[in-house]
């Protein structure tokens, strides 16, 4: 199917036809993320206006993994821009053993984009969906702090 999406463009096509989907590689990049907010993802996406995957390390972090990320262009490969704003994110394991957070990309035309002109609409989607269908409140990053569109959370609350 998205062999067909990179041929077809527009949001009609998403609108009109619910072929969306989560690949084999974004739903494993999704292990040990909290149940309910996976299905709110794979579920969400077929209705949703524009197709998106998840990049690696998009799902739950183990502190390494987290601290190796905030080091990308502060102390390592400094030509990039910093891939994370904090060393404490929703990503990490919580006292569950879930982490609460998801980034996302859109894919468009066959290849990533974290433009917000996609983000913002999937966001839109994605939030709407959680509330009507599950009453979860879904926090986009853009809404929390004006930056990091790719990022999505719901609040741990504890045990």
């Amino acid at each position: 199917m998205r062999a067909k999406l990179k041929t077809l463009k527009g949001p009609y096509l998403k609108k009109h036809h619910n072929m969306n989907r989560l690949s084999k590689r974004s739903k494993g990049r999704l292990d040990g993320v909290l149940p309910v907010l996976v299905e709110i993802f794979e579920e969400g996406i077929k209705t949703c206006p524009y197709d998106f995957g998840i990049p690696q390390g998009g799902g739950r972090r183990t502190e390494e993994d987290q601290a190796a990320m905030y080091a990308i262009g502060r102390t390592t490969q400094k030509h990039r821009k910093p891939v994370t704003w904090t060393l404490n994110s929703n990503h990490l394991e919580k006292g569950d053993g879930f982490g609460y957070a998801v980034d996302i990309y859109a894919y468009i035309n066959g290849k990533a984009s974290w433009n917000l002109k996609y983000l913002r609409p999937i966001a839109n989607h994605l939030k709407k969906y959680a509330a009507d269908n599950y009453d979860i409140t879904l926090e986009w990053g853009h809404d929390l702090w004006g930056k990091d569109g790719a990022h999505f959370q719901i609040k741990y609350k504890g045990l």
